[in-house]
């Protein structure tokens, strides 16, 4: 069974980033995250809905 989420380290891992580079991701307001405390949580199901509207076209 897949996890619900991921964390940081996961979620850069899954994206083929860097971790600094997936923290200033994470800032981004429409990003999908959940801070608990200090750590940042990603809902799998949510990142990939944001993937999708990011390989969209944009105007």
């Amino acid at each position: 069974m897949e996890r619900p989420r991921l964390n940081s380290q996961e979620a850069a891992n899954a994206l083929g980033i860097s971790l600094p580079t997936f923290y200033e991701l994470s800032n981004r307001a429409d990003f999908p995250r959940i801070k608990v405390g200090r750590r940042v949580l990603v809902p799998v199901e949510a990142l990939r809905a944001w993937l999708a509207r990011e390989a969209e076209p944009h105007d």
